[in-house]
């Protein structure tokens, strides 16, 4: 390409981005909102981000913080897609279904964007400082919302990572949970032999604090895309951590049939619950 039309180019694709947030995915999960839940766009730094909330924001002193996965990063292996934003909504529908004081969030770029948003961002560069800054505001606004002091983050696929990476920069977060979770993009390259993701963190640079916070880790026996070894081999490598729970599900994939899991095991306390001095109790 010469340097024409590769100026012509730039411009264009920007366009074809910011165009496609008006796609399909956003009235879908509109549509299917359970009553009384909402959404709210919420103006955190460089992404603004898209969050699914209780109409009625009544104070708890802890909140449940739902973190969506990678969505649709790649059309082929080599082919990354114009719009990550999941075509179904069901991690948004589960979360928001939750009868405790909860909400959920969309990754940056999904639903709704902005000019920073570039298609590494959500490809090798979806774990990135910015991607979990963002994330980090947002929670401090849906906090506030609640008048919540410690926080219970939950996070499906990509958003495990996610949830452990703002788990060791935050000093409220009482436990972490995931569904089918990447809990190290690092390990899960490595497992998958795919290219090293450039620009993104990877939690167990944090293990020291991470394997102080009680977590459990739900993963299908049947998952291609994120293999239960992979949370087998992240509470190893975490090294005599407090509490890691590691629940194995039979006959379950990566995107499928966790809605019915988690309605199960949503209320159970986790096995293991250490504390700190001061602390309110664990989820």
């Amino acid at each position: 390409m010469n340097d024409r039309r590769r100026r012509v180019a730039a411009p264009l694709l920007a366009a074809m981005l910011l165009a496609a947030c008006a796609g399909a995915p956003l009235p879908r999960l509109e549509q299917q909102l359970p009553p009384g839940r909402s959404l709210l766009h919420l103006d955190t730094q460089p992404f603004p981000l898209l969050a699914g909330v209780s109409q009625t924001a009544r104070p708890s002193p802890l909140l449940r913080i739902y973190i969506e996965g990678d969505g649709r990063a790649w059309i082929t292996s080599t082919q990354p897609r114009l719009d990550p934003t999941p075509r179904d909504p069901w991690f948004a529908l589960l979360a928001l279904e939750d009868p405790r004081p909860s909400a959920w969030l969309a990754r940056p770029c999904q639903y709704i964007r902005n000019q920073h948003c570039q298609v590494r961002d959500w490809t090798d560069a979806r774990f990135s400082e910015e991607a979990v800054a963002a994330l980090d505001q947002a929670i401090d606004q849906l906090k506030q919302r609640h008048a919540s002091e410690h926080l219970e983050l939950i996070g499906y696929s990509g958003g495990a990572a996610m949830a452990l990476l703002l788990a060791a920069r935050r000093d409220d977060v009482l436990a972490v949970q995931s569904l089918a979770g990447n809990l190290s993009p690092g390990l899960w390259v490595q497992q998958q032999k795919l290219s090293p993701l450039h620009g993104s963190l990877d939690p167990l640079e944090q293990r020291d604090r991470l394997r102080l916070i009680p977590q459990r880790h739900f993963a299908g026996n049947r998952d291609t895309t994120v293999p239960a070894s992979l949370a087998h081999e992240w509470r190893r490598l975490l090294g005599a951590p407090a509490c890691v729970e590691i629940i194995e599900l039979p006959a379950l994939g990566h995107d499928s049939g966790w809605q019915g899991v988690w309605r199960q095991w949503r209320t159970r306390p986790l096995a293991c619950r250490p504390q700190a001095a001061g602390a309110a109790p664990a989820p």
